[in-house]
């Protein structure tokens, strides 16, 4: 008999957990705190790559159907000088093996895969503790709890069920984006179109930069990168847009107009999204009865594999819980010695790449970059 479990956080990690549970016959419950699919907006485009994503997918039964997600052409990149000259531009010839698909249309098939009702909606976590033999009371905002025999923190940075494993806090990483979209970029904002192209676009600069990416239809995502303290982007008003814009697109005087305007052209409000992270090969002693995946387990500043090894870790930890009929412990060891390497790899890969620009001149940055990706990809071609 397997035991159920309760999985707290309906993203894409939780979400594929449940589904590769679901298709191995095991009762799953998810509890999340937004009270809708559709309560808040799900993010921008995704790239899963063939090596971690994708085996998710697989692992998942879901392959042809994220197959008909796939926006055609998205997986094409150009990087920028500053001044606005174009040093690489590769197409999308549809080898690549990272395809684009929004975040929320994918989060919306792994619900629609499994039963209705698995996902109890509108269930804030406000504590997990311990009731001793592998067992966890878990308390919501409503004031109800429940009891589980295996319990997994999907909820993400800020996690809720981390402290039952450790009393590690993510701090905060020294760089946010700040977030913009464009709406009907071809016919409304045409310079900026072109400037973007088919895909991504990135103008790097020591401590910043402005990055942006065509997403479903034409619609633009702009991400402003900016190496700076809290007390910078505190100084901030974003309750006043047009302030806002124009106090970050001070930042980059001197910028090719057509990149700007990605800030000021801006259809919505800026965004503030500061980048946090646990510290690099962050693990904790195993305690009976919980584990973490995703962010929970092994937060980092952005680097484009957090939606990826979560998706990877859900799968994992699903096969794996399969695979241990009985022994909810040996499914969680074999798990975690995986899970830690893995994360610790990426993150410290990360956190090199990020620090690829540092004392390198304004004026050679993309040109940096463009070689740092030919090294370690091949994907992209000077222009």
């Amino acid at each position: 008999m397997h035991t159920p479990v309760t999985i707290i956080g309906a993203g894409l990690g939780g979400l594929t957990l449940a589904r590769v549970l679901h298709v191995h016959g095991i009762p799953v419950t998810i509890h999340e705190a937004e009270p809708s699919p559709m309560a808040r907006m799900q993010g921008g485009m995704l790239d899963i790559h063939d090596y971690n994503g994708q085996l998710a997918v697989e692992a998942a039964g879901l392959m042809a159907e994220f197959r008909g997600l796939v926006l055609e052409g998205r997986q094409a990149m150009r990087i920028l000088h500053p001044d606005g000259t174009v040093l690489a531009d590769q197409a999308d010839d549809g080898t690549g093996g990272r395809p684009e698909v929004q975040r929320g249309e994918l989060r919306q098939l792994l619900l629609d895969a499994l039963p209705d009702g698995t996902v109890h909606w509108g269930h804030k976590v406000t504590g997990a503790r311990s009731i001793g033999d592998g067992r966890h009371e878990v308390t919501f905002a409503d004031g109800s709890t429940v009891v589980t025999g295996l319990l997994v923190g999907a909820d993400g940075a800020w996690s809720r069920v981390r402290p039952l494993l450790t009393p590690a806090k993510p701090e905060y990483a020294g760089e946010a984006f700040v977030e913009i979209y464009l709406f009907d970029a071809d016919t409304r904002h045409p310079v900026a179109a072109k400037t973007v192209g088919g895909g991504s676009m990135m103008a790097p600069a020591p401590g910043q930069g402005i990055h942006a990416h065509r997403e479903s239809g034409d619609t633009l995502h702009t991400y402003v990168s900016l190496t700076r303290p809290p007390a910078w982007f505190a100084a901030i008003d974003f309750t006043d847009p047009a302030a806002a814009a124009a106090r970050v697109a001070e930042e980059f005087d001197g910028w090719a107009p057509e990149l700007t305007a990605l800030i000021t052209d801006g259809d919505t409000a800026p965004v503030l999204r500061p980048h946090y992270g646990l510290p690099i090969g962050h693990r904790w002693e195993r305690v009976p009865g919980v584990t973490l995946i995703g962010d929970a387990a092994h937060l980092t500043p952005a680097n484009g594999e957090g939606a990826n090894l979560a998706m990877l870790d859900g799968a994992e930890l699903g096969l794996a819980l399969a695979a241990n009929p009985g022994d909810v412990e040996a499914a969680f060891a074999e798990y975690e010695e995986a899970m830690f390497p893995r994360s610790a790899k990426v993150a410290a890969e990360g956190a090199a790449f990020g620090d690829l620009l540092d004392g390198v001149a304004k004026e050679d940055a993309a040109q940096v970059l463009l070689d740092a990706f030919a090294q370690f990809t091949g994907a992209v071609r000077e222009h």
